[in-house]
């Protein structure tokens, strides 16, 4: 059997599940992580349950994919991992993680962001992903830097959070470097 691009030693990445509802509602609907997001208003469980209804967990259909990320010892979802501005002519994507709270600085995030990097390079075939995380998130541009993301790039004034604007570090990784 081949290579699984979805399960580490400790997470796997699967598509949402119906049973995920409550988890999402809960990490959607923290303010705190708004700040890293394009929304700033409350997600429905209706439309939390319209999404993972109508997606098609199809890159090419829905030029973006949501995986859960579960740990492997009790199946219990620690976080989500999205590649989103999927852009298949140019072989891109950006990608995004959230782990929740009770579980991060146990490892996970590298893990998940590993997984997703070798299905997007190893299986995808795409050229490059990027990331965009704000200059005051140390933890996250250390996550992505030892996952093989380079910062080539500073957007200033880039995210209006708490009604300041924060400068964000661009990183990027290409499928050769890895």
């Amino acid at each position: 059997m081949g290579k699984s691009y979805f399960c580490g030693e400790r997470v796997r990445l699967r598509a949402m599940e119906p049973e995920d509802l409550e988890v999402m509602y809960a990490m959607e609907n923290d303010p705190q992580s708004w700040e890293v997001s394009n929304f700033t208003v409350p997600y429905s469980k209706f439309v939390l349950k319209q999404y993972i209804e109508h997606s098609e967990c199809d890159m090419f259909a829905d030029r973006q994919l949501r995986m859960m990320v579960v740990r492997l010892e009790d199946d219990v979802v620690v976080g989500t991992i999205d590649m989103i501005d999927f852009v298949p002519m140019h072989g891109r994507g950006e990608v995004g993680i959230a782990v929740r709270k009770e579980y991060q600085g146990n490892g996970y995030a590298k893990e998940a962001l590993n997984l997703l990097c070798d299905y997007a390079f190893g299986f995808l075939y795409l050229k490059q992903l990027i990331a965009h995380v704000t200059v005051d998130n140390e933890a996250s541009i250390r996550l992505f830097e030892s996952c093989g993301f380079v910062r080539c790039g500073l957007l200033r004034e880039w995210w209006r959070v708490e009604g300041c604007y924060k400068d964000v570090v661009l990183l990027q990784c290409l499928r050769e470097a890895r």
